[in-house]
């Protein structure tokens, strides 16, 4: 994506969640504990076997990490020291950013949530499709089935904000759900901003930070595109008219 932003909490899984996101490339609370490791360890081997994951996939997670956010974890091959891996200064100011970010997730009472209702069109797996009236949306079911009429619900946290004609969706890999509307308004927070999206009749809301939401210099009536992945999204029984 062109401009980085924030994600808040995560109303839809009932708890906490922040994310840093640049580039399309979201730094969570995993990616977050990876660096704690690697900073702990000394080496990425060692993070990765105290977290229980393998060397390989925390490689190649700080390799995506890296292409958005910079060089994050400086490594050293043999030598006196015999190698080892450290984190860079930019990866110690992500680190922080983060945990500041945290501790907003941690002091917000309750997030806004967009709900639409539908009914599912078809299931593959944990996923479900559901005709909406912003149309087909997907996102994570208990036991859907098709013909149900449902509940899709959107936390506000898991909306992320792309000006004019920014490129949607730079991961082509994920299962992600993408709209354009206008800004209907910016309720703007001492560190937490809501805007508001219309998209057709229905109004999404969106958590940025205040220093995001001044960075995309977003206005009133101003096209944008969201998006939101279908793993953030409730598929739930027991439709209702959206909001």
């Amino acid at each position: 994506m062109g401009e980085p932003t924030e994600s808040g909490p995560d109303a839809a899984a009932g708890r906490g969640r922040a994310a840093l996101i640049e580039d399309g490339v979201e730094f969570d609370g995993r990616d977050a504990a990876l660096l704690r490791a690697v900073d702990a360890a000394g080496s990425v081997a060692g993070a990765a076997s105290a977290l229980g994951r393998s060397r390989a996939r925390a490689l190649s997670r700080i390799e995506s990490m890296e292409s958005a956010f910079g060089t994050l974890v400086e490594r050293q091959r043999g030598g006196t020291g015999g190698g080892g891996s450290r984190l860079s200064t930019a990866g110690r100011d992500l680190l922080d950013r983060y945990e500041r970010l945290q501790a907003v997730v941690a002091a917000t009472a309750q997030v806004p949530e967009t709900v639409l209702g539908g009914t599912v069109t078809s299931v593959d797996g944990e996923l479900a499709a559901v005709d909406t009236p912003v149309g087909r949306v997907r996102g994570l079911h208990d036991d859907a089935a098709v013909g149900d009429a449902v509940q899709v619900r959107i936390g506000a946290d898991a909306v992320t904000v792309y000006k004019g004609d920014e490129k949607v969706d730079p991961d082509a890999t994920s299962a992600r759900n993408r709209r354009r509307g206008r800004v209907v308004g910016v309720d703007a927070g001492e560190t937490v901003s809501t805007v508001r999206i219309g998209v057709d009749s229905v109004t999404f809301r969106a958590l940025i930070t205040a220093e995001s939401a001044a960075r995309l210099g977003l206005s009133e009536g101003e096209e944008v595109a969201i998006r939101w992945k279908a793993t953030a999204t409730r598929v739930v029984a027991h439709a209702t008219d959206s909001n």
